[in-house]
């Protein structure tokens, strides 16, 4: 066990530690309190120091400020005086020039009433006069009655009848004048026009001809064509759907079909089994379904080439291969699709010469025969049936209208219309274009005048657009209209019976009468 006396002592020396430990830490509190305390003096004297001389700084500041408040508002009141000084100036200056206007005002005034009491007097002796000469005529006016015998109303009557009928003279004299004159430029301007179309226009003539013929190394051939029992042309018949004629004329069959594109599908196929030498069905039907292809991608080209060569746009594309099948469309030995160029170039030439829309022209001139493409397969005449074709895929209807009257079938609504007509006779008009001697075109023009002239009562007559027309003129004393209508429609009978021509003929007969006077 261990010692209490031990345990005592060593609880004394805590217990001694403790207050000593105690006391020291009193002790310090005491300085500490004591050194805090002489701090916070110091910071108070050093805080109010530093409001003293904030204080004084605030005061100084304040000063400045009151003082240049001070200033500045002198200065603004200085101004604002100034101002004042300067509007009262101007406002004293403009009341000077009022009161000057309002003295040259009553000036004014005054000489105005002086001029009018003036003018009331002048206008009184005015008016005074004007009754004395009103009562003179008056006068006058029952003297002369009296010797006249003719009332002033009557009279006045005659003499605007007389004025009226002389200005209508006159007035007519003037309009025949300027008609005369505008007809003279208009023909003048017209040739000009035309003729230098032409000469811009160059193009080779060429006539087609449609090729029915397809010629053969030797008559041996012919038996291979028909085949065992007709087999073989049986089966081309039926896949080109054309008629093969084979005949006794030596190393030559003939193809007949009204459709130009079956026809050539044909010819070509024929032409390529004859060069092949394998001449039976299944073979037959291979190459026509060949050429078949590369025709119809053919008129597509073709189509695409004349809009290309053109430079239009927009055309729809079954119009475009409608106008391919014109290569092969040929009226009486000339080429449509050439045709339609050649009109489509004349026409935009001459438009442009006009200031008129080129582009509508153009292309109006290349779809104007473009009925011709399927007028084989459609009743009617082709101006009608193209007119249709335009209208279904969507053509401008000043288009259409061109494609409607280009023969003259009606009035063009627009100059472009015009233009097409125009256009389309010089390309058919020319001998050598068409496949017709200068010596029939000739005896056919000297055919229909001549049985025009073969009628009563006609005096003169014209075949014009190059055979397309014959304008006839009757005497009006002996032909009535009744029998103007009469005389046009046995003579287009009568052509119809007696002559072979290309498209149509338009009869025109033509009744006036003219009443002419001169002035010497």
């Amino acid at each position: 066990m261990i010692d209490t006396g031990y345990i005592m002592l060593a609880i004394g020396i805590g217990i001694a530690l403790g207050i000593i430990l105690s006391l020291i830490y009193r002790s310090s509190l005491k300085t500490q309190r004591l050194a805090i305390e002489i701090e916070k003096e110091k910071l108070i004297d050093e805080a109010k120091k530093a409001a003293e001389t904030l204080k004084k700084e605030a005061s100084i500041e304040a000063k400045d400020i009151v003082y240049q408040a001070k200033s500045e508002a002198e200065k603004e009141i200085r101004e604002r005086r100034s101002e004042l000084n300067q509007l009262d100036r101007r406002l004293r200056q403009k009341e000077e020039t009022v009161e000057r206007k309002l003295d040259h005002v009553e000036k004014r005034e005054h000489e105005i009433n002086k001029r009018e009491k003036e003018y009331n007097s002048r206008e009184r002796a005015v008016q005074e006069k004007e009754n004395c000469y009103n009562q003179l005529i008056k006068e006058q006016k029952i003297t002369l009655e009296k010797i006249s015998g003719i009332s002033s109303e009557e009279a006045r009557q005659e003499l605007l009848k007389r004025v009226e009928e002389e200005s209508r003279f006159e007035a007519a004299k003037f309009a025949k004048r300027i008609e005369d004159e505008a007809k003279e430029f208009a023909e003048r301007r017209a040739k000009e026009i035309t003729s230098l179309a032409i000469q811009r226009y160059a193009s080779d003539y060429v006539a087609d001809a449609t090729v029915t013929a397809v010629s053969l190394p030797n008559d041996e051939m012919k038996g291979r064509i028909i085949g065992r029992e007709g087999r073989n042309i049986r089966a081309l018949e039926a896949a080109t759907g054309v008629d093969l004629i084979v005949d006794d004329t030596p190393e030559l069959v003939t193809l007949s079909a009204f459709d130009p594109v079956r026809r050539e599908i044909a010819r070509v196929s024929l032409e390529r089994l004859i060069v092949d030498g394998r001449i039976h069905p299944t073979r037959i039907e291979e190459v026509v379904e060949k050429v078949r292809k590369e025709v119809e991608t053919g008129i597509r080209e073709e189509g695409e080439k004349a809009v290309f060569d053109l430079g239009l746009s927009g055309i729809h594309p079954e119009a475009i291969k409608l106008l391919g099948r014109l290569k092969y469309r040929t009226s009486y030995g000339q080429n449509v699709l050439q045709h339609s160029r050649e009109v489509a170039y004349l026409a935009g030439i001459m438009a442009g010469e006009l200031g008129v829309d080129i582009k509508l022209a153009k292309r109006a001139g290349l779809l104007h025969d473009i009925g011709k493409a399927i007028d084989h397969e459609v009743e009617g005449p082709h101006q009608e049936i193209g007119a249709n074709i335009a209208k279904k895929y969507g053509e401008n209807p000043k288009v259409i209208n061109a494609i409607m009257i280009h023969h003259g079938e009606g009035e063009p609504a627009t100059v472009e219309a015009a233009l097409v007509a125009a256009s389309d006779a010089l390309s058919a008009a020319r001998p050598g274009v068409r496949r017709e001697s200068i010596e029939n075109y000739l005896k056919r023009l000297e055919k229909l005048e001549q049985m025009a002239l073969s009628y009563k009562g006609v005096e003169k007559c014209y075949a014009i657009q190059a055979g397309r027309e014959v304008r006839i003129i009757v005497k009006p004393e002996d032909v009535t209209d009744e029998m103007s209508s009469l005389i046009s429609r046995e003579l287009a009978k009568k052509i119809e019976s007696e002559m072979t021509y290309p498209g149509q003929i338009k009869v025109t007969v033509i009744r006036e009468s003219r009443y002419v006077e001169y002035a010497k």
